[in-house]
């Protein structure tokens, strides 16, 4: 009637793999089809999966909050990537990160996500036209999951 619950091995810190940072170095185009990819054109979410990006593929499932997306982000080499992503929802240790760390193009388009004017302005005057469109493209899927969640006539 009561199972015995197995035990649970948590690694040591020997046992971790260290996983070194992956570069975040994308031509305008690759961006624009992430955007793409963000705003729910599943034939470009597709094509980065089999060209080269899945990183990116997988960020799309992250920013829709996807757990799974979350962890592979973190274990293939992409924390600055999941930072991005988790200080555009407005943790602020992820925040923290990105600036420790001088992620600063990543840390400004999670504030203007997150709905810093100061930041947004900065994207917009500082950054190519790919950077503002992708970062308009998550800003609008992270205010949509929003107003699904604060919603008070949907039933969850």
């Amino acid at each position: 009637m009561f199972k015995k619950k197995k035990k649970v091995h948590i690694p040591s810190d020997k046992e971790k793999k260290v996983v070194p940072m992956k570069a975040l170095d994308y031509p305008p185009k690759i961006l624009l089809a992430w955007a793409k990819a963000i705003e729910g054109e599943d034939e470009f979410s597709e094509w980065l999966k089999f060209n080269g990006f899945l990183e990116l593929h997988t960020a799309t499932s992250a920013i829709k909050l996807n757990a799974k997306a979350r962890d592979w982000l973190m274990d293939n080499g992409y924390p600055h990537l999941l930072a991005f992503i988790q200080a555009s929802e407005g943790n602020k240790h992820a925040d923290a990160w990105l600036e420790r760390n001088k992620f600063k193009l990543l840390l400004n388009m999670a504030r203007a996500i997150d709905g810093d004017n100061d930041s947004y302005k900065w994207v917009k005057e500082n950054q190519s036209v790919d950077i503002y469109i992708l970062m308009v493209a998550i800003k609008k899927i992270k205010d949509q999951i929003e107003d699904f969640n604060n919603d008070p006539h949907i039933f969850k």
